[in-house]
């Protein structure tokens, strides 16, 4: 069979349905931006944001360097109307749109009570520091602002006084570190940790001076008054904007969804930026986990509050020894680290199944005695109580995940949801899988389909929803991810980026590369990325789907280099932070860098650093993944095709994420070069590719070496700074 073209002017599609063509069950105009807009209420702010976006309106007077752009226009015009109408909408938005401006002058201006959610940390702060108070001056609007993150970036006035008092410290540097904190904690309004650099993110004493959910004393704690979540979840509810991320908002979700608490005031407009992480968010909060880790800090916090309160009850140390060893004995049973296993995978291991299904009772057991033990002593202190009351949280989430019992499904609010959507899956369907870390095991429960619990979340009082990134479609297809958060319904935009991708880049996919199974795979990548490497002079990332590569990469290109006396300083994922080594990357201009899933989306490189994206193969989710296998199964139940419906979607999106880290502005120019033949050779190939940005496309390796060395202001020179042979 001869494979599909790769012709940079064909624009045919391909179908391949349900992904290409919505059923007429479904919302068949959610992916086209220029559907009958029949139910869209008429907008009387239009006119207004014409001036305000205009080339001599408000926002070019009062912000510097801003520029017009038509997509920002309608976009803020759709984020009007869904605000008017307390409607949902999506928006894809290419990068360079100007997306931020573009729903929060809306917001800003009718949105009321806004809650603005991201995926990254980075850009919650971004738009808090930065973009929030520049549109905020030019618009002269009074709207007060809160920034709220989780309660692990806020120091504990109680967990700093007793890590400081009991001195369990593992290091010096540790104790140097606790004394900077304390230092911080006289000073500091907000007590969020970003505010102190000088002590690491990912310093150990962190977890030891902020709190959890489970070990917080919430009113009962004696610095109560001055506590720094408390304030900040204060200042929220005070607020006329709110920055959250989406881990914390799913947080409250799920708080609410049970009826303990709500942790988030409640919005008129609720805005998700980089929404194409809420499934896999979602997912995480509307699933249950519980930990070795869990069970461990309890013992240890437990050990600790009855030795301070209650020395001369029991031997506490006697009474926890049971518990920390059968959490230590779960671990044990795995021999490898990284993996994640369905129950149906441990029970087809008879040396996997045997020795759990005799750890794990003995684990329920432990935390049952435990439990029962600090029942005895909770009156002797409130600390103890509220051990107490976490170990029968977890003894409960235990026995759930041990034996666990099918939701009650809601009833159904109509019966024409679509019966080939993802959202339709069963509410009653769940995984139960474990998830293997180093020094601990998590055990999940996690649904198969979020659709129906987020559905609900958004059935409460009328508000506006606003989802946005710049990869939520396949090909203007927003089919695949409307159906995994339930927005079947919902309006849906695509808008094209401004940047002239067929002058300003290059894809590039080179011949005769083996497939990705094969195991001389990574090293033939490598063999055809070298050549690119010394024509753009460095200036490369290099973006693996698995660690395995990565870490073959960087030991074969750290060789090359040397061998062939190219100065390019090699920067690999785990040497420091993934922010340090971009700021190395950035300062050093001619760097190569290797990473893996957390460089391929976040990441903006803009200027002359970056010239080269490698992407090693399509980021197809293994098929052995526990959850998707059973997504899958799902999905085949209902005579669908789970490639179609899910596995390339997705790895459409993440692609898309992934080529996003070369063109980050007007003047960024450079070649893209994805190295999976099946891209070319795959009658879905043309799916994929039609699906990324619309630069001019070769297979020849000198027309893409041609092009890097054009970028290169020293091209007449060595490439790499070395001889040439």
């Amino acid at each position: 069979m001869r494979p599909p073209s790769f012709d940079p002017t064909d624009s045919a599609l391909t179908s391949l349905s349900p992904l290409a063509e919505p059923s007429a069950d479904s919302d068949a105009d959610a992916g086209d931006a220029s559907a009958p807009a029949a139910s869209v209420p008429a907008d009387a702010h239009h006119a207004e944001l014409a001036t305000l976006f205009a080339d001599d309106g408000t926002l070019a007077k009062g912000i510097d360097g801003y520029l017009p752009r038509s997509a920002q226009l309608t976009m803020a015009q759709a984020v009007a109307n869904a605000i008017e109408a307390a409607d949902s909408i999506i928006v894809e938005a290419g990068t360079g749109t100007g997306k931020t401006y573009a729903y929060l002058v809306p917001a800003m201006l009718w949105g009321g009570k806004v809650i603005v959610s991201t995926g990254t940390k980075n850009l919650q702060d971004q738009l808090f520091l930065r973009d929030i108070p520049t549109v905020r001056k030019a618009l002269n609007a009074p709207v007060s602002v809160a920034l709220l993150k989780g309660r692990a970036n806020y120091v504990c006035h109680y967990h700093v006084e007793r890590t400081s008092q009991n001195g369990r410290l593992s290091s010096r540097q540790d104790a140097a570190w606790l004394r900077q904190i304390n230092l911080f904690l006289k000073t500091t309004k907000t007590g969020d940790k970003a505010e102190l650099a000088s002590v690491p993110e990912n310093a150990p004493v962190w977890n030891l001076v902020t709190s959890t959910r489970d070990n917080c004393l919430g009113s009962d704690c004696a610095y109560y008054k001055d506590c720094f979540v408390m304030r900040a979840r204060k200042e929220a509810q005070q607020a006329d904007v709110v920055v959250v991320n989406h881990h914390l908002f799913f947080a409250d979700v799920m708080l609410k969804d049970t009826g303990m608490a709500e942790l988030l005031p409640a919005a008129n407009t609720i805005i998700f930026d980089e929404a194409h992480q809420l499934p896999e968010t979602a997912t995480l909060f509307f699933g249950e986990t519980i930990s070795t880790n869990q069970i461990l800090e309890l013992a240890r916090d437990s050990v600790a509050e009855g030795l301070s309160h209650a020395r001369d009850a029991v031997d506490w140390v006697a009474i926890a020894a049971p518990l920390e060893r059968a959490a230590r004995d779960l671990r044990l049973v795995f021999r490898q680290d990284g993996s994640r296993l369905s129950i149906k995978q441990i029970d087809n291991d008879a040396a996997l199944a045997k020795p759990f299904y005799e750890v794990l009772p003995k684990l329920e057991q432990a935390l049952s005695d435990f439990t029962g033990a600090l029942e005895a002593q909770a009156e002797r202190a409130e600390t103890i109580e509220q051990c107490h009351r976490r170990a029968v949280a977890l003894c409960e989430k235990l026995e759930a995940w041990a034996d666990p019992k099918p939701p009650k499904a809601p009833k159904k609010e109509g019966d024409d949801a679509g019966a080939d959507s993802e959202s339709a899956a069963p509410v009653d369907e769940r995984v139960r899988w474990v998830e293997v870390f180093a020094n601990s095991v998590q055990l999940h429960l996690t649904p198969l389909s979020i659709a129906p619990i987020f559905s609900r979340q958004r059935a409460g009082q009328p508000r506006a929803w606003v989802f946005t990134s710049a990869t939520l479609s396949v090909r203007g297809n927003f089919t695949h991810y409307a159906a995994q958060l339930g927005l079947d319904r919902d309006r849906s935009m695509t808008l094209d980026s401004p940047f002239d991708y067929a002058s300003q880049g290059l894809l590039y996919v080179p011949r005769d590369l083996p497939q990705p199974s094969d195991p001389r795979f990574t090293d033939a990548v490598l063999d055809a990325t070298l050549p690119l490497i010394e024509a753009a002079g460095g200036k490369t990332f290099l973006l693996c789907t698995t660690l395995r590569a990565v870490n073959r990469a960087a030991e074969r290109l750290s060789d090359e280099f040397a061998q062939r006396g190219w100065d390019f300083p090699l920067l690999v994922q785990g040497q420091a932070s993934r922010t340090e080594l971009l700021d190395r990357f950035r300062a050093l201009g001619n760097a190569v860098l290797i990473g893996s899933q957390s460089f391929w989306e976040g990441v903006d490189v803009r200027g002359e650093a970056l010239s080269l994206v490698v992407i090693d193969k399509l980021p197809f989710a293994p098929p052995d993944d526990p959850v998707l296998s059973a997504r899958m199964e799902a999905l085949e139940k209902k005579g669908l095709s789970p490639f179609a419906v899910h596995q390339l979607p997705h790895a459409v999106i993440t692609l898309k994420q992934g080529a996003g880290r070369l063109i980050r502005s007007e003047t960024d120019r450079g070649v893209l070069m994805i190295c999976d033949p099946r891209l070319v050779e795959k009658n879905y190939g043309r799916q994929i590719w039609q699906s990324l940005p619309p630069f001019k496309r070769t297979r020849e390796a000198e027309t893409a070496a041609d092009f890097l060395r054009s970028l290169r202001p020293d091209s007449e020179e060595s490439p790499a700074g070395g001889s040439e042979d």
